[in-house]
């Protein structure tokens, strides 16, 4: 599902972190490979969290969408590492996009919420930035 090495990614690259209540969307392109926070999404359902990103990939024309892959500290894989596995699946294939996964195992320490504050969309940036810095 990862985009191989051989095959360099050019342009516009939206990343997900991806939760059962929200998603946080971040966007970034391989020119300056720095990732901004871009949008929250928070729907009822299921379809409308993917008609949400419908739109954001409708107006990005994204080369390569990134979604955040959590797992234990020790790397194992545990719910929502299967439940973001389905998410870049569904991603792939109603849009036809690229995929890479990114390790997010740490990438929420380097956030400081007050309680009640949203940032799953810096989270996402947090991801994006991540991927970025390994390729």
């Amino acid at each position: 599902m990862s985009v191989p090495e051989t095959m360099p990614v050019s342009g516009t690259i939206l990343a997900f972190d991806f939760g059962l209540k929200r998603i946080g969307v971040a966007v970034g392109n391989t020119v300056t490979r720095q990732a901004q926070p871009l949008a929250i999404i928070s729907a009822a359902s299921n379809e409308a969290k993917f008609e949400a990103v419908a739109k954001l990939i409708k107006e990005w024309q994204p080369a390569l969408c990134v979604v955040g892959l959590p797992m234990h500290p020790d790397g194992a894989a545990h719910e929502m590492t299967v439940r973001c596995q389905r998410f870049a699946n569904q991603l792939h294939g109603r849009y036809g996009v690229k995929i890479a996964l990114v390790d997010e195992r740490y990438s929420s320490a380097v956030l400081q919420a007050k309680q009640g504050e949203r940032i799953d969309d810096q989270a996402a940036a947090v991801i994006l930035q991540q991927y970025f810095d390994q390729t």
